[in-house]
């Protein structure tokens, strides 16, 4: 779907974080700022707990949505596309399905995820469009919690490649 992530009426949306997980640009600038400062407390708290260094590539984390409609902000932080010695699509397959598992652990029925990496990440629409799918379609698979999986475009366009490149079918 065509539409803006933070005013999804799910469970949790996922977040296409960097690995400082206090915000920036794109999704994880929008989520933020439309969620407020109760993401970004959050977050803190689990960079001096958890990740001093900062999140993992392909690792992901849950907070609560702030102000937005969901009631949980997965964050995950996506490969930079070539610059991770070919482990790119393991690694973007990781954050959909360490997002999905965390939401599955929490009993939620409904998630929403953006195109992770597609951005300022560089990851070809084309090929996370392959990757992401593949490992959406396998969790759920397997998984008896899960009724709802949203994927969020922000642009037709994306959407559009998405359709033509998934592997759902």
């Amino acid at each position: 779907m065509v539409d803006d992530i933070t005013r999804q009426e799910v469970e949790a949306v996922v977040n296409a974080a960097n690995s400082t997980l206090l915000g920036g640009g794109g999704v994880d600038g929008a989520i933020h700022a439309a969620g407020g400062p109760a993401i970004l407390e959050e977050c803190r708290a689990i960079r001096r707990t958890k990740y001093s260094a900062g999140l993992p590539t392909g690792a992901a984390v849950i907070t609560t949505a702030g102000n937005l409609r969901a009631s949980y902000v997965i964050h995950t932080v996506g490969p930079v596309y070539g610059q991770h010695n070919g482990r790119e699509a393991e690694l973007l397959a990781a954050c959909y399905r360490n997002s999905l598992r965390l939401a599955a652990s929490h009993l939620l029925k409904s998630i929403a995820f953006p195109a992770i990496s597609t951005g300022a990440f560089a990851y070809p629409s084309s090929e996370a469009a392959a990757v992401s799918s593949e490992a959406i379609a396998e969790f759920l698979a397997t998984d008896e919690h899960l009724t709802e999986v949203r994927l969020v475009f922000f642009q037709s366009h994306d959407a559009t490649v998405f359709l033509e490149y998934q592997h759902f079918d």
